[in-house]
């Protein structure tokens, strides 16, 4: 059962300021959004869900410490023609509440996928996720293809390369002691040289949130082998994250019917917030074209 919540949630005193931030980057999407409270076996997950009702399901999984409230910027353009369902991971900052079992592994994250959609009555979706959003939607992908009538994946990490070491290293502060400052300045340095800065509102929000979810979970690269749906692969042209090119390569080898493109000048922590008007561009080209026409051997 789906049970719709109010905009404002009690939450515990040390996490005001998270809160406060939070409910600021709702207060910027379209009216009309509808917060959801969908149970599943791994607690509640709170949806941001905009559009008609009877439009195709869109389900956009931010990157890791994001929120789903990242979505801002696509919302209405994305709602207008699409059902879309932007999520708060669980274990992540946010409103999705833990109960029942934990999530620890890439199988809990597909189970609990399940569940959501069941939960929601969405008995196929368009599936699209940035970071480590991308490499849940990829891997749900590959565990229930007959639920994903199209893939999107915005700058995607832990599918088709590894993290570059620098970034690791400069990350690690934040790793092993999460907090607001070391957040702030983990951004400021990723996000430099960007063509689009990252929104300063959702920067706020990201560095507040620090330590205030747990790890994500760790998996191995999902096989894409025998899947045949539609794919686009959007990758960050500034990203420090990774090798682009080599992401581009082993994408294009692992699945030779995507397409693979390059949001110019954008960096791994300016997607989505900082290419908007691009990203729907692209993203609503994708999920519109005809079936026989979307997403099937374009590249860089």
């Amino acid at each position: 059962m789906v049970n719709e919540s109010p905009r404002e949630a009690a939450v515990p005193v040390e996490s005001q300021e998270f809160t406060a931030a939070y409910d600021a980057m709702l207060a910027r999407w379209p009216e009309g959004t509808a917060e959801l409270d969908v149970p599943t076996p791994y607690g509640t997950t709170r949806v941001h869900a905009l559009g008609p009702a009877d439009g195709t399901p869109l389900v956009l999984l931010p990157g890791g410490g994001a929120t789903g409230t990242v979505w801002y910027a696509e919302a209405a353009a994305l709602g207008a023609r699409h059902r879309v369902l932007a999520v708060d991971l669980p274990g992540e900052p946010g409103r999705s509440l833990p109960g029942g079992r934990p999530v620890r592994t890439p199988a809990d994250l597909t189970a609990w996928l399940d569940a959501l959609l069941d939960g929601l009555g969405a008995d196929r979706v368009h599936l699209c996720g940035h970071s480590y959003g991308a490499w849940i939607a990829l891997a749900y992908a590959v565990h229930a293809p007959g639920r994903v009538d199209r893939l999107a994946l915005l700058d995607p990490t832990g599918c088709f390369a590894g993290f570059r070491p620098g970034y690791l290293l400069r990350a690690l502060p934040l790793v092993l002691r999460p907090t607001p400052a070391r957040a702030r300045a983990h951004l400021a340095r990723e996000t430099a040289g960007a063509a689009a800065a990252a929104d300063a509102q959702w920067q706020e929000l990201y560095a507040l949130g620090a330590g205030l979810g747990g790890r994500p979970v760790v998996g191995r690269r999902p096989d894409t082998a025998g899947l045949r749906l539609p794919v686009l692969v959007l990758l960050a042209e500034r990203s420090g994250v990774h090798d682009v090119h080599r992401v581009a390569e082993n994408a294009r080898r692992a699945l030779p019917q995507a397409e693979i493109a390059t949001l110019a000048g954008a960096s791994h922590h300016t997607v989505p917030t900082g290419c908007a008007a691009e990203l729907d561009r692209r993203l609503l080209a994708f999920l519109d074209a005809p079936a026989d026409q979307a997403a099937f051997g374009t590249s860089l």
